[in-house]
């Protein structure tokens, strides 16, 4: 069966290479379905990052992910993403954090995450100490919280319009105009055990209205 996703070809004694280039930083590694990630220490990221591109060909940063785990001390996890186009390899590097440790930032060993490391600080509030640019990317001037966290709440604190009266957008605490609703996933071919709005407009047939007649009365 045809895979449904591009394979990454796998690159013999990559962890073994990974942890002797980094050596003390290195924490532990994992390799599943062809895909290797290694944890290392959170401090030591930026120089990981350039052993990884200088001696083992890691030549891209191509994302920088976020992951709130709230049951862990260290919620956060920060996730580097990297390509080696000559090797035709992809290798997952990972660090953890809370709201208050920084990650240092790796701006100097790959200029794209100046972008990346702000998208991670407005979705999950993770701070990379060193960014020259660390600010908002994603949501508006002013917004409270940091959307991609588990405990942010699904309506949010704010909600925006554009107001007539002062012809610009405004914003107002949140007003829901209904409650959340209860929803239940009975069949309809069995019929609610409740009565369904318009259903107590039925009431018993009308004296002279014709019955149907069943197919085994009709006479033929």
């Amino acid at each position: 069966m045809p895979s449904p996703a591009p394979l990454v070809p796998a690159r013999e004694g990559i962890i073994d290479a990974v942890k002797a280039a980094i050596g003390d930083a290195f924490l532990s590694a994992k390799d599943e379905v062809d895909e290797v990630s290694i944890d290392v220490r959170r401090e030591s990221v930026a120089d990981v990052l350039r052993a990884l591109r200088d001696e083992l060909d890691y030549q891209q940063l191509m994302e920088i992910a976020g992951v709130d785990y709230p049951e862990r001390v260290e919620r956060f996890e920060v996730v580097y993403h990297l390509l080696s186009v000559t090797r035709n390899h992809r290798l997952r590097i990972r660090v953890s954090t809370d709201e208050e440790k920084p990650v240092p930032t790796v701006t100097g060993v790959y200029p794209v995450a100046g972008w990346l490391e702000r998208e991670v600080f407005d979705m999950y509030g993770v701070i990379f100490e060193g960014n020259p640019d660390l600010r908002r990317i994603l949501t508006d001037y002013g917004f409270r919280g940091h959307p991609q966290r588990k405990d942010f709440p699904l309506t949010g604190y704010v909600e925006l319009r554009y107001s007539e009266e002062q012809k610009r957008v405004v914003y107002e605490p949140v007003q829901l105009s209904q409650d959340f609703r209860n929803f239940d996933f009975m069949s309809p071919w069995e019929g609610a055990e409740y009565i369904i709005p318009g259903d107590e407009k039925a009431g018993p047939q009308q004296p002279g209205a014709p019955t149907p007649l069943k197919a085994d009365e009709i006479k033929k």
